[in-house]
């Protein structure tokens, strides 16, 4: 215990409470003979604290210019010994060179006895003795790489190009449509271009359940009754609204035919049923799927309410009147 030490670490003003006691307990295991050399665990324990919270302290000390660290190994085995720490104001304290002339050394007598190095020299600039560790050489050189993690990919390969097939078969499909409509995709009407009447055309398989076959059918038969293409994708609403309640009694019997027993013979002209029809329009009312103003028929609506598959404020929320 030196009490010179001690009370030169007192003296110290502008430091954080656990930097100053980092710095007191070192002075208080400084000896004026033999010098400071306590081991990282013994200061850790007397300043009550972390290994890695001990070294954040003493970076901060020496980077005040309040100590010094001194590496020595083992002139034999060249390990690492313990570390010998030279306070502010011990004789031989390493000098910060001046502004003027630059000149003065970092380091201490031992570091600058280093052999040159072959780039710039000078002594040995690293902060450590010029001879490594033969056991641990790579431990004390610093890693040029500055960032060690590597950031994973923002979004998966496999779903951007899911993604991009999807989009490209779309486009087929909607050349396909402007065909059957009779346009050129050269030359379209502003309300075909651009992305608003390609999403209002994903509407219809989307929301009315139709199929992309389905949709080009009612296109082209809209051609047959309207000699000029329709004003956008809007104009063709009606027909695609009409095109999915005549699927939808296909898709009712579609289903009944599969569970019905082998060998049994249908009426090729069945069709669906009052109580089916009724399900498959209370399913859409109930849902939140798209639902046109003008699918369901007043008739439609009584059998449901009849039925009690849909509740009159359900049908006011959906706009049926």
């Amino acid at each position: 215990m030196s009490h010179r030490a001690t009370n030169w670490a007192i003296q110290q003003r502008g430091l954080k409470p656990a930097t100053k006691i980092v710095l007191w307990f070192l002075c208080d295991r400084h000896n004026p003979d033999f010098g400071c050399f306590p081991t990282q665990a013994r200061l850790a324990d007397d300043a009550e604290m972390s290994i890695s919270a001990l070294n954040e302290h003493l970076a901060r000390l020496e980077e005040l210019r309040l100590i010094h660290r001194v590496r020595t190994h083992d002139p034999r085995t060249h390990k690492r010994q313990a570390t010998r720490y030279i306070l502010g104001f011990e004789e031989g304290f390493p000098q910060e060179p001046t502004p003027e002339t630059g000149d003065g050394f970092d380091g201490t007598d031992d570091e600058q006895d280093g052999d040159p190095t072959p780039d710039s020299g000078h002594g040995a600039i690293s902060g450590f003795l010029a001879k490594p560790s033969p056991d641990f050489a790579q431990s004390h050189l610093r890693n040029p790489e500055t960032n060690l993690v590597r950031e994973p990919l923002s979004k998966p390969v496999k779903e951007e190009e899911g993604a991009q097939a999807r989009d490209a078969d779309f486009d087929r499909f909607f050349a396909e449509l402007l065909g059957a409509l009779g346009l050129d995709p050269t030359d379209l009407p502003g309300w075909w271009q651009g992305l608003p009447p390609r999403l209002h055309v994903r509407r219809w398989t989307d929301d009315l359940g139709l199929s992309e076959d389905r949709i080009l059918e009612t296109a082209a038969e809209t051609r047959r009754t309207h000699p000029a293409p329709p004003d956008g994708p809007k104009a063709l609403d009606r027909a695609m609204e009409r095109a999915a309640q005549r699927a939808a009694p296909a898709a009712t019997s579609d289903a009944s035919n599969q569970k019905a027993k082998p060998g049994r013979k249908l009426d090729e002209g069945t069709r669906a049923s009052p109580d089916e029809l009724a399900a498959f329009y209370a399913d859409l009312v109930n849902s939140d799927r798209f639902l046109p103003g003008s699918t369901i028929s007043n008739t439609m609506r009584d059998a449901m309410l009849a039925r009690g598959l849909v509740t009159p404020e359900r049908l006011r929320q959906r706009g049926v009147r």
